[in-house]
Order: structure tokens, then C-alpha cells, then sequence
């Protein structure tokens, strides 16, 4: 699927007007809901595809974040050959009381894969405690940046990141693309 048709359907899929709240508390009348673009298995495996050019060639494995990260990481690893990692946003408290199952974490070097980044601050979080248990990580991608580019949180942790898509390119791509 090309760039474009694909930033049509991820928008069409998931785009939504209203009243929201968002993980860092910041109100928005617009909204993507990653889950309606992560059920479509076209759309999902087109993302992947289109991320694993992102992936840098140094990466040991890539750690997909609770909730929405977990799809698009597992595909990607499906693409790329790379092992995945799902990283909780805190340890269960049973069992092996893992942040991070798949895998071992210490050593290796991570790539952090979300859905959507709006401040960045979960990201930063999972990117400290991951680095507490071990892991080299300094580089996340995305499918959507709501940031604007300035996501303080990842600059704080000295976390780079890169997305596949901005709203207002989504935004774009689904006016010229209407169906």
C-alpha cells in the first residue's frame, strides 16, 4: 500500500471529533483511535511495513508498549525478523512479576514502538524503567505524532523518535484520497 493511500485509511479508520481527554490530561476535539486502525489486518500489516524502514540496523529488539504498541510491534517483528518485547506500563504483581515479557531486557538494545505519541510522557516513563532494568534505549518509533515535534518528556530522557505520519498529514492524505 502506498504512503499516502495508507494515511487515508489509517485516518478514515480512526479519526474522531469531539470531546477528549488524552493519557497526559490535555484536552482534544480530535482523536485517533489507534485500536480502529490496529483491528484492520491490511492496515496494520501496511503500517508495519511501512515503519520498518524506522527500525535503526542497531536494534536487538523492539519493545512494544501497553496497550497499543503491542500490535503494531508484534507485526513488525513479524516484517523485520526482529524479536519483540510487550512492556507493561508496571510490572504485574504475579506470577513473574514481569515489565517486559518475551524476553530478556538487560543488555539489549531496544527500539520503543507506539501507536501514538502526544506528549511523550509514557514513553519516557517505559523508556526509564526499561533502561532500570538494564536495556539500552535512546530511539522510539510511532505511527502518529501528535506532538508537533516537541515532545519534552522524550527530549528529557534523551529519546529520539520519528513517526510514520503527523494529523495534518493524515488529515491531507484522506481529502485526496476521499474513499
Amino acid at each position: 500500500m502506498e504512503r499516502e493511500e495508507l494515511a487515508a485509511r489509517i485516518y478514515r479508520a480512526s479519526h474522531l471529533r469531539g470531546e477528549f481527554t488524552l493519557r497526559s490530561g490535555q484536552h482534544a476535539t480530535e482523536y485517533f483511535d489507534k485500536y480502529r486502525f490496529e483491528a484492520d489486518p491490511a492496515v496494520l500489516r501496511a503500517i508495519a511495513e511501512a515503519l520498518a524502514p524506522l527500525v535503526p540496523d542497531d536494534t536487538q529488539a523492539l519493545a512494544g508498549l501497553e496497550l497499543g504498541g503491542v500490535p503494531i510491534a508484534a507485526l513488525l517483528s513479524q516484517v523485520t525478523g526482529l524479536p519483540a518485547l510487550f512492556v507493561r506500563k508496571q510490572a504485574k504483581t504475579y506470577g513473574t512479576c514481569q515489565l517486559a515479557e518475551g524476553g530478556e531486557v538487560s543488555g539489549r538494545r531496544l527500539l520503543i514502538v507506539e501507536d501514538v505519541i502526544s506528549t511523550g510522557g509514557q514513553v519516557a516513563i517505559s523508556t526509564n524503567q526499561l533502561r532500570e532494568l538494564g536495556a539500552s534505549v535512546d530511539q522510539a518509533i510511532c505511527v502518529i505524532d501528535r506532538s508537533g515535534g516537541e515532545a519534552a518528556p522524550l527530549l528529557e530522557a534523551g529519546v529520539r523518535h520519528r513517526a510514520l505520519y503527523t494529523p495534518a498529514e493524515l488529515e491531507a492524505a484522506a481529502k485526496k484520497h476521499p474513499n
